[in-house]
């Protein structure tokens, strides 16, 4: 077992340690998880660092390559009668998903310190779910993969129905159902892509080397897509998203948001586009009006919201529609632009949902009319929100304007399969949705933390705590730093963008 295995295991140890811990502990359980996903921010920075040494002298190399070469791998037989192994490994994608994940799911304890009600079980559900998070981003081989999805997906259930605010139950059992309308959709791909292959193997890099007809590929791809797009919050299977969002606590929305949704885009990305390149090059064009849709709709839907929570979750659908619009794009430049909003979008949602939770806990509202001045009680807090606000409506200097404005190029610099004119219609339809977010995230922070304190009892309020400062304050930094230095991201991730691109390049245009 090794390096890889370790960024799984560790989150399933602190589990493991949490549910040990007497439930009177409330305190001990905090600092076990703590501990836990702190180490496991360490493990990342030094796995990350591992991976730089070996992957940096292959770069130059990957420019021509077919196929995606894996680092730190760990393969043993599982079943092997089924072709089923034990295989997992990274490269430049799936590293910088795990870099977010650990992020995230760090801060995302940070700003739980407070919870109350069942710590031991709440905890112990929220790192069995990043457990399975990790497993799907080093997970090479697809039953392995589909396995850590299901753990991924089914503890929301519990945590949004248990531990959720609103309409709990109705939110719960919305998301559970239609995110496994998805799965079943995903497992039925993955089966037929077993069976087709003739290769007797779940294993991605196999699967890779096969032949598939142009008609398997033409129906097996949008099942795919879409069951990933519904967990991406697609149009129109992303109705589920605002619901689950508003009702759900603040560490579950921050890692839900964060992470568990860019499981569909990179699912889409990683399997779908990889596998089937002439479905996606015969279904690229209708997806790309399809997620044109999405970024509309979420930005519309955003501005008419009173709710915080709500204005933040139609916000992600608009954003989340970025990441499936430049895989859809099929270029290089718009696949990059993805997986940077991926990043991006998981730092700056779980900043935001985070903050909510921070105002919620003071003023135990979230309607925005109720609200005003809170600048002048929680300065800190204020200048965070504005700042995410800011990395939304893609301000140069952060993280948003490096992703928005590389699915734009991609979209509309174009690829050799679809009409570049129809393209770039849909790109231009889709910019518009800059200025309708600067519209709603501008005019929410205004009434929200500018002018005068509106509520008496408002002035009586704190600012953010230690571990608060500590979360926002690191979800902030990482904000600034991809937006100011890029480079750093784009390097991690392009050797690994170029097989999809030169895939699918070697088919040409023939369908």
């Amino acid at each position: 077992m090794g390096l890889v295995s370790w960024l799984v295991l560790l989150p399933f140890l602190t589990t493991v340690a949490v549910v040990l811990t007497p439930a009177s502990k409330s305190r001990n359980i905090r600092w076990v998880a703590a501990l836990g996903t702190g180490a496991h921010l360490l493990l990342t920075a030094f796995v990350t660092w591992k991976y730089w040494q070996a992957a940096s002298p292959d770069f130059p190399s990957m420019k021509t390559a077919l196929a995606t070469k894996l680092y730190l791998v760990e393969r043993m037989p599982w079943f092997e009668s089924m072709g089923i192994q034990y295989f997992v490994g990274l490269d430049g994608i799936s590293m910088a998903m795990i870099i977010l994940t650990s992020i995230i799911i760090f801060t995302g304890v940070m700003a739980s310190w407070n919870v109350e009600v069942r710590t031991k079980e709440f905890f112990a559900l929220l790192l069995t779910l990043v457990t399975g998070v990790f497993g799907v981003f080093v997970s090479f081989d697809l039953f392995l993969f589909f396995v850590f999805y299901e753990l991924a997906v089914l503890p929301m259930y519990l945590l949004i129905g248990v531990w959720g605010t609103g309409p709990k139950e109705y939110s719960a059992m919305k998301l559970t159902l239609m995110l496994m309308v998805g799965s079943a959709f995903i497992l039925v791909g993955i089966l037929a892509l077993y069976h087709v292959s003739g290769t007797h193997s779940f294993d991605l890099i196999t699967l890779g080397q096969a032949t598939y007809d142009s008609d398997f590929q033409r129906w097996v791809f949008p099942m795919l897509f879409v069951g990933f797009g519904v967990l991406g919050a697609l149009y129109p299977f992303h109705t589920w998203s605002p619901d689950g969002h508003a009702s759900a606590p603040t560490a579950v929305s921050m890692l839900h948001a964060g992470v568990l949704m860019k499981l569909g885009g990179y699912g889409a990305l990683r399997i779908a586009v990889y596998l089937l390149p002439q479905g996606a090059q015969y279904w690229g064009l209708f997806f790309m009006a399809v997620t044109t849709i999405n970024i509309l709709y979420g930005s519309f839907g955003a501005i008419t919201q009173k709710d915080l929570k709500y204005f933040t979750a139609y916000s992600s659908v608009s954003h989340c529609g970025f990441v499936l619009f430049g895989v859809a794009a099929l270029n290089m430049m718009s696949f990059k632009g993805a997986i940077i909003q991926m990043f991006s979008h998981g730092i700056m949602t779980g900043l935001f949902f985070g903050l909510i939770g921070m105002v919620y806990g003071r003023t135990h509202t979230r309607i925005i009319p109720e609200m005003g001045g809170l600048a002048k009680v929680m300065p800190w807090l204020a200048t965070c929100f504005y700042i995410a606000g800011l990395a939304s409506l893609g301000l140069p200097g952060f993280s948003g304007f490096v992703a928005e404005s590389s699915v734009f190029l991609g979209g509309f610099f174009g690829n050799p399969w679809h009409d570049i004119t129809a393209m770039r219609i849909l790109t231009l339809l889709a910019t518009c949705s800059v200025v309708v977010t600067a519209v709603y995230v501008l005019r929410g922070l205004a009434k929200v933390f500018a002018g005068p304190i509106t509520d008496a009892h408002f002035e009586h309020l704190t600012d953010a705590t230690l571990t608060e400062r500590i979360s926002t304050g690191m979800l902030v930094a990482t904000l600034a730093v991809v937006g100011l230095m890029p480079g750093t991201l784009i390097n991690l991730i392009e050797s690994s963008v170029y097989p999809l691109v030169n895939r699918l390049h070697a088919i040409g245009g023939k369908f």
